[in-house]
């Protein structure tokens, strides 16, 4: 391990991911080697090249994730699988090591800002960014309510189709007769996730990791596409940490479902295995609770995003550039605090629609090291407390895997 980059290294803020085609040492974080690229680059080498809003070069793609021409393709997100949390337990994952061996498979593709699930998966499913698809984080502003949505569940959210209106390449796939299936929990097949951010498949539901796994490569003996989810270590990471034995024994089952998967599906079909986000320890010690500090409570209409990203909506006529500049102020080395339009100008969240710009918070907070922000006035105890947690700009929360296996 001696190799591996320090846990202090690894939980500094990144440079800045930015949307795109590039590929080469001058394209910055992001760009062709980023979670957007993953579905339009499978569709060159499935022979559709599809392109998105922020990829018009599919093909390009394809050559710079080093993924051949198949007939069938399963792709699967393992949820909360960071590159980095992975790279520091890979002696409990004989499988995901053999594909670490390949060169071509050992180095990361960064995930969106925020590292969440709800934009994330948007992200992927479209193949575009978060400027564009309206999904900015666990919580948002609801621009019809001017209340808060929550979307895991959406609930208190607009209509899912409403909120993300572009298309997702399941669609844009299947708009050409391309066959494109999905394989995951019943509950999900209709949620409002599924239906913003990966609407377009038919959906397979399988009570078992195994009666998913089978399902997905019964499906790939049809040429297509079929996508399946895995969500252990993000359930177990969020509860108990990640880097403790309950973790590792979740990252022992998900290797051992996902060499089941390869012993499984037809020879020549392609497996590509990818997450949404990694995962940090929260450090209690470093946990700032916006419940405590009156002062900066002054100008703050709502709280939204997550503990280590969070949104500022302010109360209008409030400076944003300077309520930033207090709330740097306050959090020092824990945080970078930015501005919306500072955001926005640097190409984080891809280009932005004029329609989904007032989603995103007037005021971001990016926390570092284990450093969580968070308001017990609004949320729940055992949410502000969560041993594992993820959302920010950090290495370890957006360096992803992106392993192929061609069976």
């Amino acid at each position: 391990m001696a190799d591996l980059p320090s846990m202090d290294e690894l939980t500094r803020l990144a440079p800045d991911i930015t949307y795109g085609d590039r590929v080469g040492p001058d394209a910055g974080r992001g760009q062709a080697l980023h979670l957007s690229a993953v579905l339009p680059a499978l569709s060159a080498a499935l022979g559709h090249p599809t392109p998105t809003a922020v990829h018009p070069d599919p093909d390009g793609l394809q050559a710079a994730l080093g993924l051949p021409d198949v007939r069938s393709a399963v792709v699967v997100v393992v949820d909360g699988l960071g590159y980095w949390n992975l790279k520091r337990r890979l002696g409990h994952t004989p499988y995901l090591r053999s594909l670490l061996s390949e060169s071509s498979n050992d180095r990361p593709i960064c995930t969106c800002l925020p590292s969440t699930t709800t934009a994330a998966m948007a992200v992927f499913g479209t193949g575009g960014c978060p400027g564009l698809t309206g999904m900015a984080g666990y919580t948002q502003l609801n621009p019809y309510t001017g209340g808060l949505s929550q979307l895991i569940q959406f609930r208190d959210a607009p209509e899912p189709e409403d909120l993300q209106r572009q298309p997702t390449v399941f669609e844009l796939l299947q708009a050409q007769e391309v066959r494109v299936t999905s394989s995951g929990l019943p509950n999900f097949a209709d949620s409002g996730l599924t239906r913003a951010a990966l609407r377009g498949s038919d959906y397979i539901g399988g009570l078992t990791p195994a009666q998913r796994i089978a399902a997905a490569a019964e499906a790939a003996r049809e040429p297509g596409l079929t996508y399946l989810y895995i969500r252990d270590v993000d359930k177990t990471g969020h509860a108990d940490g990640w880097e403790g034995e309950q973790w590792v024994a979740s990252l022992e089952k998900v290797d051992g479902q996902l060499a089941l998967l390869h012993r499984s599906v037809p020879k020549g079909t392609l497996i590509l295995i990818v997450a949404d986000h990694g995962m940090v320890a929260a450090d209690p010690d470093r946990r700032f609770d916006l419940a405590g500090h009156r002062e900066l409570q002054t100008g703050i209409g709502l709280v939204g995003g997550e503990p280590r990203q969070v949104m500022l909506y302010l109360d209008e006529g409030v400076d944003p550039q300077a309520a930033a500049g207090k709330w740097q102020e306050e959090l020092g080395g824990n945080a970078l605090v930015r501005t919306k339009a500072q955001a926005i100008r640097s190409g984080l969240f891809g280009p932005v629609d004029d329609r989904v710009a007032p989603i995103f918070g007037d005021i971001l907070i990016s926390c570092q090291g284990g450093a969580t922000l968070v308001d017990t006035r609004s949320q729940s105890e055992p949410a502000t407390r969560m041993p594992g947690v993820h959302g920010s700009q950090t290495y370890l929360e957006t360096d992803i895997p992106c392993l192929s296996d061609l069976v």
